[in-house]
């Protein structure tokens, strides 16, 4: 089975995919089965990723539990093993976005809708194929011809055009009858109201059927049940035109929806073209064309000129522009070489790689992001919940409201029972919850969508919807406001010329993987200079590095080692004292005794670390930086970027210092990328992680910035108001459509058919409205 045991070792977890699951209503049904089951806990299920976690005390019967769901209607696809990345933020925080490989590419697997659904969808679905899985679908016999010929619908993926699916089909059907009925009911006027009965029939039977198993479900109230009293009434009451006209309007508004559905449903997705299906594999030294997701970590691969690279990886050999456009947005390729990192997806410029994969390709950075979106969208932000439970007793009391309207009138003032029946069928119609129901994870499922292919990865609808509401952000320094590699700002030649002074310390260097090393190797790369041999090499605990370079000793390393080997006049002194208080360290290079020039080296500020910080500023939010650097350095780097600033900081200090923040009414969001920033990330209202931090700060956090930008801090935000913004708009479609015709129906100006276009209507833009936050 897919199970599961949690770190506590008591508690056990199921996942599974869930094919046939296209409306909130779907949820509900399942989630109200599979809680029936003895020694289930939890059951989480997720419309807008088709999955389904169970939380069990390990002595629930599974096969039961997967046999009520496909008893539903529903196909259910065991998830093989539950990897790390699934439980938290994936191991690395790295650029891009894809589906698992593994559910790229599936049969077309047909699957009818549960009876419990109030909703007749004919969407995409996603039935992955799971490598590892064990799962054994002997258990449960799913008979499809038995489903067809109770639902008589089809619910398998919407690969072609819409025409093409079973929904299409019918719709069509119904509306050429529909069609065909006006005609006869000119020619024969006599007949009309049967014509257009049978012409009802055809499609109100599938509709009825749905209804007749909701409602042994435990679901009587569906859209379907409301829809097939609505339309036999209507015909009771000689209206069979408008009954057979309102069929084909709510079958045309189904379909419209689930169009729709299916788009939100495939936004991340749509991005499977993205990851190669082949490698080439260099193996006993030849080239083998393989599987992509057959790559095995530790393997070679050849990545040539223009491909797209298929795994995460490490560079072993090549230097080359990778383009990251297609997962990240950025225009300019990056130029990348041996022992860099490359990622999945993204496009190999004009010279061929090397890579040794570093990741199996379920395990990659890539797929860990779309697993964790599927997750987040299954956990239900406060405002969700509030809707999920109010539609429990909204639809009942439609009904009440419907059956008073239709006999109230009659019985007490005489009124036509005709006409006020008429006016009670047509408010069951208006009174279906669908738009409102799906107005809000609509809306979310759009925006974590549309933020995960903008790397800013979000882990749910509370955080979401929280983001919006923060009013002060702190930020750690090295790593997260800089970038985490120091880099040479000032090359000062005291008595050899700048270059020299560097071409000399890069000698010195050679071969060091220190930052500080690395930092001047890389501004010597730049500059393209010749870097002379050194012999002798030898490290200094905490004073520096000396070696022989063209028959000289030379040495490079702090100011106070570097007094002590040659004289070092006071205003050379001076000069160093200045950089220092800039923030910056000062490497001292000696020549032969000589004092030749010095190095500044300091961890710069991110190239958008101001235009971020300025966002956050102009949008009314308070900023602070909060690190364990000395007082001097970060003071420097706070001056530079106009931040407030606090330093020499524990971890512990970290969080109490945001504890004072949200004790002074702050709403709290917290950005770091180390160790010691994760008390602070869990102590923050929202805990946000920088791309490339560690494990632990990721996992720790709420959400994270998957590019290392600190412009997407402000875009994460403004994403979760314009999200809140649109789930109101959304409410507000749902709620104000059926309140206009409520009144309009009972004062008599409209009627059946304002009635379902009232209720198919809000559904399809509420939904089309929720798809406008997948635009960037």
């Amino acid at each position: 089975m897919a199970d599961d045991r949690t770190n506590n070792g008591t508690s056990h977890q199921a996942r599974y995919k869930v094919g046939g699951m296209d409306c909130a209503s779907c949820a509900t049904k399942i989630d109200t089965a599979v809680r029936r089951v003895a020694g289930v806990e939890d059951v989480s299920v997720s419309v807008a990723a088709g999955t389904m976690t169970v939380s069990h005390d390990g002595s629930a019967d599974l096969a039961v539990m997967e046999k009520k769901v496909s008893g539903l209607g529903y196909s259910l696809r065991a998830l093989g093993r539950k990897g790390k990345a699934e439980r938290g933020i994936p191991p690395s925080a790295l650029p891009g976005i894809s589906p698992t490989v593994g559910e790229i590419n599936q049969p077309r697997d047909h699957h009818e809708h549960g009876p419990g659904c109030s909703h007749d969808h004919d969407g995409e679905h996603d039935h992955a194929h799971h490598h590892g899985g064990g799962h054994d679908h002997s258990e449960h016999d799913h008979d499809h011809e038995e489903i067809e010929g109770l639902h008589g619908h089809d619910h398998g993926p919407m690969d072609g055009p819409w025409w093409q699916s079973k929904k299409g089909r019918l719709t069509i059907l119904v509306g050429l009858a529909l069609a065909v009925a006006y005609g006869l009911g000119h020619l024969v006027p006599a007949y009309d109201s049967y014509i257009f009965t049978a012409a009802m029939l055809i499609g109100l039977v599938p509709i009825a059927r749905r209804a007749i198993m909701a409602a042994f479900a435990g679901t009587p109230f569906s859209i379907e049940m409301l829809m097939t009293i609505a339309a036999v009434g209507a015909v009771i009451i000689d209206a069979s035109e408008e009954a057979a006209a309102v069929v084909f309007l709510f079958l045309v508004g189904e379909l419209l929806e689930g169009v729709a559905a299916g788009k939100a449903r495939s936004s991340i997705q749509s991005l499977t073209a993205l990851v190669p299906k082949t490698a080439l594999l260099e193996e006993n030294g030849k080239t083998l064309e393989v599987p992509a997701e057959g790559l095995a970590v530790g393997s070679v691969i050849l990545v040539r000129p223009g491909d797209r690279i298929s795994a995460d990886g490490v560079i072993v050999a090549g230097t080359s522009g990778i383009d990251e456009a297609p997962v990240t947005g950025e225009s300019t390729p990056v130029s990348k070489g041996e022992g860099d990192q490359v990622f999945a997806g993204t496009i190999n410029g004009a010279a061929a790689l090397r890579v040794r994969v570093t990741a199996a390709a379920e395990d990659n950075t890539i797929a860990s992001v779309v697993r964790l979106v599927e997750e987040a969208q299954e956990k239900k932000a406060p405002t969700e919940r509030f809707i999920d439970r109010f539609s429990r007793y909204y639809t009942p009391g439609v009904v009440v409201v419907a059956a008073l309207v239709a006999i109230l009138p009659p019985l007490l003032a005489g009124a036509d029972w005709d006409e006020w029946v008429y006016k009670g069928l047509a408010i069951l119609l208006i009174g279906c919850p669908c738009a409102l129901v799906i107005s809000t994870p609509a809306a979310i499922a759009a925006s974590l969508s549309s933020g995960a292919r903008r790397g800013l990865l979000l882990k749910g609808g509370a955080v979401l919807e929280t983001l919006g509401k923060l009013t002060a952000v702190a930020f750690d320094k090295t790593g997260t406001l800089t970038s985490g590699k120091p880099q040479v700002t000032d090359v000062i030649a005291f008595g050899y010329s700048a270059d020299d002074v560097l071409r000399i310390s890069a000698a010195l260097e050679t071969g060091s993987s220190h930052p500080l090393a690395m930092a001047i190797l890389a501004r010597a790369a730049e500059y393209e200079l010749d870097i002379p041999a050194a012999s002798d090499a030898k490290a200094l605990g905490g004073k520096g590095v000396t070696a022989i370079v063209g028959g000289e000793e030379v040495f490079l390393g702090s100011p106070k080692a570097a007094a002590e080997r040659a004289s070092l006049p006071m205003a050379h002194s001076r000069r160093i004292t200045g950089l220092n208080d800039e923030g910056k360290t000062v490497s001292v290079l000696v020549v032969g005794g000589v004092l030749a020039g010095a190095i500044a080296m300091r961890d710069e500020p991110r190239a958008d670390a101001k235009a971020g910080l300025k966002a956050l500023a102009d949008a009314g939010i308070k900023t602070v930086m909060l690190t364990g650097d000395n007082a001097r350095t970060a003071a420097a780097i706070g001056k530079d970027l106009g931040i407030e600033v606090r330093a020499e900081l524990m971890p512990e200090d970290k969080q109490r210092i945001v504890g004072e923040l949200q004790r002074e009414g702050f709403v709290v969001g917290k950005v770091g990328d180390g160790i010691n920033d994760a008390p602070a990330l869990a102590a923050a209202d929202i805990g946000i992680a920088m791309g490339g931090g560690t494990d632990v700060a990721l996992e720790t956090a709420d959400a994270a910035v998957l590019h290392g930008r600190l412009s997407d801090i402000a875009g994460m935000i403004d994403l979760s108001k314009r999200t809140m913004r649109n789930i109101w708009q959304n409410i507000t479609i749902a709620l104000g459509l059926k309140a206009v015709f409520l009144v309009t129906t009972i004062i008599g100006i409209t009627g059946l058919w304002p009635a379902i276009l009232a209720d198919t209507g809000a559904t399809v833009l509420v939904t089309i409205n929720a798809l406008r936050l997948l635009r960037r």
